[in-house]
């Protein structure tokens, strides 16, 4: 192996070769430190191949700190940002001594000037320090699991918030990757039945200075400062290398347990901000390298992202950092796939969104990536980002058409049934074009961006007072309910009426065709007081808080009920869309059915609101919705013998168990799910 061209610090049994990436230094230092943090030696970067600078040096060991210093012309009217007095962390670092430590020496511009003024503070004792490590290349668990996709159950959470408040996980490890990976979560999300956890970002972030002098804190992660390393903070001790030795021990114990382990990654932009924010990193080693311009005007950051800066995956070498670290992630780290964060950023190339993009190229055609679960967030705020249903197998997309049509219709809004049909049967208006599969849909109707299920049904708007942002931050559309009274209640009717929504949507969101995905803590009656931006409360408002009620309880169980009903029933997970046509067994995959006992007519989409989706093959079922405030009576075919399957409230089958047609009642703002036992030839033969 070329060691030259391996980026990052390369261990071997004599010592450690040091590369790092950039087109337009003109000089690069290597900086080795004391476990102190203190100056050991500078080492002048003196190898150079193409826009690789590398130098080995004999004798260092796993463990050494080290950082860069990189000069060049400090010009940001040319977009060039090179200040040699700011200590900088290699992008390619696996581990952190140091997070970064707020201070105006960060900053390579003069604060108290403007931009363009050149601030000669030295940043070494508050900079981000790396730290050289010897990971290995881990074999693939042999306990991984291999969940087709239509079979995945998604649970969304977040590390620290899914334990640290677990009385059953010992004091020392919650909130940590080993509280995560402790019997009693994993015991619990096996009772539940998912099958594939999703982890916001697990690698380290910085923590934004206004949070930070706030008194608040980046606790979702979306902030990145390295794309390898395992943010420190979860780590039970503490120490740089224990952070990845403690993830691996959490993916392999999610692994034995029968779960597969998705990260939802950040390589839209990184946690330096815009063109007036700190240089941690990319900033001082090429800044017009590794971020977009904005166009015409180099001094600044095109902002697709919303985070001040674009990181410009269309360079060769941004790229290969991209896919260097997801390879690292799933051959070193183990993990089954990525949910990518504002992914239409990655694919755009001179500021357009191109599905032929090198980068979507690369990953396409990759022997490690091609083979692990691809989730797009489809869009970005940038020109033409919004890309709901355009990209290409083998990825998979979050739905947010299915979220809001879900949220609309149970909230009682009127004319839009023949939408909420079409979000349930799998959304093939935006999938079926491109050739793809129910499975491209990743349906959701709680994410950790926006409020909880618990705060769906209680809060009218949202209250994120708290996060110090003037109300400014948070989706204001969130098509929500309060259900008689804002905030938490005691009056018995209104929590009745909560129960009843939530359970509505949780059911509707386990019988549709798709992908499900629940979020973290729904199962549990989570709420975050009516904040739908919880980003900054690393606190009680975004922790799981499991000491749970009587209704807490049996929201739990439901969910539970619900996705063992949708494991047991391949109707609910099938590999093609529905099309009424008949299939084996001469019955049509699927029937829209009116509440007054026969098949929707095209006028019948735009008066009714209740309805039922009979799914005639290859099991059958009968899911009845009724979103209105008053029970529907449900006339059901003569030609079969029902029972009750799944519900809730007082929905009732009117012959009692079992029913050879006759009348089903839906209760208001209810599902109530039938099943055929027989048909009335085959009972009459028994």
């Amino acid at each position: 192996m070329d060691k030259t061209t391996v980026l990052g610090a390369y261990l071997d049994q004599n010592g450690v070769n040091f590369s790092i990436f950039s087109a337009n230094a003109d000089r690069v230092e290597l900086v080795l430190l004391d476990e102190e943090h203190s100056l050991e030696r500078t080492i002048d970067v003196n190898g150079r191949t193409g826009d690789v600078w590398h130098v080995y040096v004999p004798g260092i060991q796993a463990g050494q700190r080290y950082a860069y210093r990189v000069h060049g012309p400090w010009a940001p009217d040319e977009g060039h940002r090179f200040n040699s007095a700011k200590l900088l962390l290699d992008p390619y670092a696996r581990a952190i001594s140091r997070m970064p430590v707020w201070d105006d020496s960060l900053f390579g511009h003069d604060r108290n000037r403007d931009d363009r003024a050149l601030n000669p503070v030295d940043s070494s004792s508050y900079a981000p320090i790396g730290v050289v490590t010897d990971p290995g290349i881990s074999e693939r668990s042999k306990t991984e699991p291999d969940i087709p996709w239509k079979d995945t159950v998604i649970y969304e959470t977040h590390i620290k918030g899914l334990s640290i408040q677990n009385p059953d996980v010992p004091s020392s490890l919650r909130g940590t990757y080993l509280g995560a990976a402790s019997d009693a979560v994993l015991t619990h999300l096996k009772h539940l039945g998912v099958t594939t956890i999703e982890l916001l970002p697990v690698y380290a972030a910085v923590q934004d200075e206004r949070l930070v002098q706030n008194g608040l804190l980046q606790y979702w992660g979306y902030n990145p400062l390295s794309y390898f390393t395992p943010d420190p903070r979860f780590s039970s001790t503490g120490d740089p290398a224990s952070a990845i030795e403690e993830f691996r021990v959490m993916v392999d114990a999610m692994h034995d347990h029968g779960f597969e382990v998705i990260l939802d990654v950040v390589y839209n932009h990184t946690g330096e901000g815009d063109h007036l924010g700190p240089t941690l990193s990319w900033r001082g080693i090429d800044n017009a390298s590794y971020y977009v311009p904005k166009p015409g005007q180099p001094r600044f950051l095109y902002n697709s992202t919303g985070c001040g800066n674009t990181l410009r995956a269309e360079h060769v070498y941004v790229r290969r950092l991209i896919m260097d670290s997801l390879r690292y992630w799933v051959e070193v780290m183990n993990v089954d796939g990525f949910r990518f964060d504002l992914a239409s950023t990655l694919l755009r190339e001179q500021g357009r969104v191109n599905h032929q993009s090198g980068w979507l190229q690369m990953v396409q055609q990759d022997p490690v990536l091609s083979g692990v679960k691809l989730i797009a967030e489809p869009w970005d705020l940038g020109y033409s980002g919004y890309q709901l249903g355009t990209y290409p197998p083998p990825w998979r997309e979050w739905n947010d058409k299915y979220r809001d049509v879900v949220r609309r219709y149970w909230s009682g809004e009127f004319g839009i049934t023949g939408q909420f049909a079409t979000r349930i049967a799998g959304s093939s208006d935006l999938f079926a074009p491109g050739h793809r599969r129910p499975s491209s849909s990743i349906n959701y109707v709680t994410s950790h961006d926006g409020f909880t299920l618990q705060d769906l049904v209680s809060y009218e708007r949202k209250h994120n007072e708290i996060n110090q942002e003037n109300g400014r931050d948070g989706r204001s559309v969130n098509y929500s309910q309060n259900c008689g009274q804002e905030g938490s209640s005691t009056n018995p009717d209104i929590l009745a009426h909560r129960d009843r929504l939530k359970r509505s949507l949780l059911t509707t969101l386990f019988v549709s065709q798709g992908v499900p995905m629940l979020l973290g803590g729904d199962e549990l009656g989570r709420t975050q007081q009516g904040n739908n931006n919880p980003y900054c409360q690393d606190n009680e408002i975004s922790w799981y808080d499991w000491n749970l009620d009587e209704s807490d309880k049996e929201q739990l169980e439901f969910v539970r009920e619900l996705i063992t009903f949708r494991k047991d029933h391949p109707s609910l997970r099938r590999n093609r869309f529905l099309t009424g046509q008949a299939e084996k067994n001469g019955l049509p995959d699927a029937i829209w059915w009116h509440p007054e006992g026969h098949v929707m007519r095209s006028e019948d989409w735009a008066s009714a609101q209740a309805f039922g989706m009979w799914l005639a093959a290859p099991d059958m079922l009968l899911i009845c919705f009724n979103p209105t405030d008053e029970a529907v009576r449900f006339k059901l075919s003569d030609e079969y013998v029902w029972s009750w399957g799944l519900g809730w409230g007082e929905s009732t089958v009117a012959a009692g168990e079992d029913s050879k047609g006759g009348v089903a009642s839906v209760a208001p703002q209810s599902v109530l799910i039938l099943r055929v036992r027989s048909s009335v030839s085959e009972r009459g033969t028994e």
